[in-house]
């Protein structure tokens, strides 16, 4: 139920989506007896709209998550594996081409792959399925993702694959299972910095004790919270991203999915 509630309202419930929505229920409202507030909602749908996508406001919305983990301390030694979450792959994309296809979180595959060439005693483990409401078994990340490493010269017999997660919970969870960690081993965990709070959060749940590798940043420095952006959909691309990663915290907190509604650093 969690994961159709989140694959159907937590989807509705994004920036572009809602306010497309409301947009479009105030323009079949101007029809009707209630025309005075269908132009309310048409007038608000478009407001928000073009504050999202131009103004700084997801760019606030995504710096306190980005900047919850600091880039992770070579110098505390080497792992002794490295977990890369899915999300960078789409699955149906590269079943339908027959090869990897990338998606904006390209970032996570070739900062795995940096680690697997920088520490190559260290276990490769790629967690991610297909994370689509409505899927068969012909289409998982794990299965492009593993060609694409081998094509990136790491060795078939580093690598762990897990295909049947459909969403972070299920990252970590399956993940603990297949590799069962020992106590004292370190394991790195590579995903998009803004979601690196609430993927800690989950392996923390599952008892899988990881150190952050935030990557794929989407936001600069302190200058870029008061930038605007030319171009509307990379604004509210952002804004959808992190109201989405914000709606899932409180979702997983309010669930007890999760022990912290903002994980961190240290034992939250």
């Amino acid at each position: 139920m969690f994961f159709f509630l989140s694959k159907t309202l937590g989807i509705m419930l994004l920036p572009a989506n809602f306010l497309i929505g409301l947009g479009g229920l105030g323009a079949i409202l101007l029809a009707t007896r209630w025309a005075v507030l269908g132009r309310r909602f048409l007038i608000a749908a478009v407001l928000l709209l073009a504050i999202g996508g131009f103004s700084p406001l997801g760019n606030w919305l995504l710096y306190p998550l980005e900047q919850r983990f600091p880039p992770w301390d070579a110098a505390r030694g080497v792992p002794d594996g490295i977990i890369i979450l899915g999300g960078s792959i789409d699955p149906d994309l590269s079943a339908a081409h027959g090869r990897a296809a990338l998606t904006h979180a390209a970032d996570r595959m070739i900062a795995a792959a940096a680690l697997a060439r920088r520490y190559p005693n260290a276990r490769i483990v790629f967690t991610g399925g297909n994370a689509n409401l409505v899927s068969d078994d012909t289409a998982k990340e794990a299965d492009y993702a593993i060609l694409l490493f081998e094509s990136l010269g790491i060795p078939r017999e580093r690598l762990t694959m897990e295909r049947r997660s459909r969403n972070t919970q299920e990252n970590a969870e399956f993940s603990k299972a297949l590799v069962t960690p020992k106590d004292g081993e370190r394991w790195l965990l590579v995903t998009s910095a803004y979601h690196m709070p609430r993927s800690v959060g989950l392996f923390r749940k599952a008892g899988f004790a990881v150190e952050p590798y935030p990557v794929d940043w989407r936001v600069g420095g302190l200058a870029d919270l008061l930038t605007f952006s030319p171009v509307a959909i990379d604004g509210l691309e952002r804004t959808d991203i992190a109201v989405r990663e914000w709606i899932g915290l409180t979702a997983y907190r309010a669930t007890g999915k999760i022990d912290s509604w903002f994980p961190g650093p240290g034992p939250n």
